[in-house]
């Protein structure tokens, strides 16, 4: 196969949804209806032992929720598909944003009850900015669930994007028979009892007026299937890939991920017209895939993905070029050549040796800490991705040793933790303290846990009365000086050795933006 042809068959997206929408559960069907896996894990379940195979974390595990993202790859239809399966939280929204740099489309999950919720609100403005494509899936139809079209008409106007449906739901809640594909034009019922493997008796039905159709789904509703898309062929365009492809036109798929309803549908579509890699920014120029030179970027970094090897993986997106075994490549943030004797392709935690990789592919790196959070690796070409962020935490704690005997545990578990992005390090220059800054709440709980059960360390919490951290820098030395002089008991540096002012209140951050008036304050850091 070319180096043109392993590109264009390239798939890479990423799963996001609302907490409890259904992401990981329709993660989990895309896998077993891609062949990648033979049973399908739960989320959260008394009945059924097997966990989902992206929440491969114990504490994903024991909440139920997705606190990281997993990459995930497989073959389906001659396509190499790789699904990353992003925190739905609002609390690990920075990994979520992170990783939407690194993909090329993405699927929304919306639960067909509640329709959309805040946090889909939200990840829809970063794929906007993006110019992102999006396509949709209504999950949960197998419960009571609001009107198809009202749906519809929600998503038009909470997302700000067009949709067009390309399958359609049989009833709904107790009465939900399967779904119509209008994208290969056959209605598929199913009757499997067990959610957790593909069901052997599908029937499908490719014309609707057969006796076939009116035997299987009764007379009222197969009439109102005709209706409904005869009605949509009269309110909604024909598709249009272009508008897809330009983020302005959503295709819209209903179903439901825990009884595999409508999952093929999406699936079947999703690989042909999803857009293989595209072109990345820079800060010198655009990357095109097809560039024969290797360029990428590390968009996460997870300590410990094997607690039994103490590993540290950097998961680096493939711009263009081949990234090949044991050839060097040059670490622009270094400023040297680096070789990788062992990188890895994923199933969530599992991890495979591959001798090359493409554009649109993830590929581990072991890592002893020479990686950050948007390193860029070239042949030699000294260029930045753009766009890949860090932001200003608004929830601080000191952190203290609960264990004295374990302190060489604690510092080497904070280290690694912070260079997965999760929170942020500050140090005070005053006193030397710690101090844990995290956008959302849960993440201090996280960070505990992980420090015990994975480092063996303990760790406690105090509180502190913060504001917000800001960055900041002048070129003029004489203001910068007096502003680390006045604010001296309010200035810390990060992991990185960087000035930061964390501010005890707003007022006072209005004070100090307003009287050093020629000193930039950055709320954000953007590689």
């Amino acid at each position: 196969m070319t180096f043109k042809q392993e590109i264009e068959r390239r798939r890479t997206f990423a799963v996001i949804a609302h907490p409890d929408a259904g992401k990981t559960t329709l993660t989990e069907k895309l896998l077993l209806f891609g062949g990648a896996i033979h049973v399908a894990g739960a989320v959260k379940s008394n009945k059924i032992r097997k966990s989902a195979m992206s929440d491969f974390m114990e504490i994903e595990r024991q909440r139920g929720i997705s606190v990281s993202t997993s990459v995930m790859t497989f073959e389906y239809r001659n396509r190499k598909i790789n699904i990353l399966d992003t925190p739905g939280h609002e609390d690990f929204a920075e990994d979520t944003y992170r990783t939407l740099t690194a993909v090329d489309s993405v699927i929304i999950v919306i639960d067909g009850a509640k329709g959309v919720e805040l946090q889909t609100r939200r990840l829809m403005e970063v794929c906007r900015m993006r110019s992102t494509p999006v396509i949709v899936f209504v999950n949960k139809l197998d419960r009571e669930a609001k009107d198809p079209f009202d749906l519809l008409d929600e998503i038009e106007k909470e997302l700000k994007i067009n949709v067009i449906p390309l399958s359609w739901p049989v009833g709904a809640g107790s009465s939900f028979k399967g779904v119509y594909d209008r994208f290969e034009t056959k209605l598929q019922l199913f009757y499997s009892a067990d959610k957790q493997r593909l069901a052997e008796n599908v029937l499908e039905i490719t014309d609707l007026e057969s006796d076939e159709a009116q035997t299987a789904l009764g007379e009222s509703a197969s009439k109102r299937l005709r209706d409904d898309l005869e009605l949509i062929e009269t309110v909604y365009p024909e598709f249009d890939r272009q508008q897809y492809g330009a983020g302005k036109l959503a295709p819209v798929f209903f179903g439901s991920a825990g009884n595999n309803f409508g999952v093929r549908e999406l699936l079947n579509c999703f690989v042909e017209i999803a857009p293989c890699p595209q072109k990345s920014v820079t800060d010198v120029r655009k990357i095109d895939p097809f560039e024969p030179k290797l360029t990428g970027f590390v968009f996460k970094i997870h300590a410990n993905l094997d607690p039994n090897h103490r590993d540290r993986i950097a998961f680096l997106k493939i711009c263009s070029g081949v990234f090949e075994r044991n050839k060097p490549y040059f670490h622009v943030a270094l400023g040297k050549q680096m070789r990788f004797s062992a990188p890895n392709t994923f199933l969530a935690d599992r991890k495979s040796i591959v001798d090359e990789s493409f554009p649109g592919d993830i590929v581990g790196l072991h890592d002893t800490g020479n990686f950050k959070i948007g390193d860029t690796l070239t042949e030699g070409e000294i260029i930045n991705f753009k766009g890949i962020p860090s932001f200003s935490p608004e929830l601080f704690r000191y952190i203290e040793n609960a264990d004295p005997m374990k302190s060489k545990q604690l510092t080497k578990g904070i280290d690694q933790l912070m260079d997965e992005g999760v929170a942020q390090l500050f140090t005070l220059k005053i006193n030397g303290r710690k101090i844990i800054g995290c956008v959302g709440m849960l993440q201090f709980d996280v960070i505990q846990y992980r420090l015990e059960h994975e480092y063996g360390a303990k760790c406690k919490y105090e509180p502190v009365l913060l504001h917000k951290a800001c960055w900041f820098d002048s070129e003029d030395r004489t203001q910068m000086d007096d502003f680390m002089t006045r604010k001296y008991s309010n200035i810390a540096i990060d992991k990185y050795g960087r000035n930061v002012f964390l501010a005890d209140s707003a007022y006072s951050l209005k004070m100090a933006e307003d009287k050093f008036d020629k000193i930039k304050f950055y709320y954000r850091i953007e590689n």
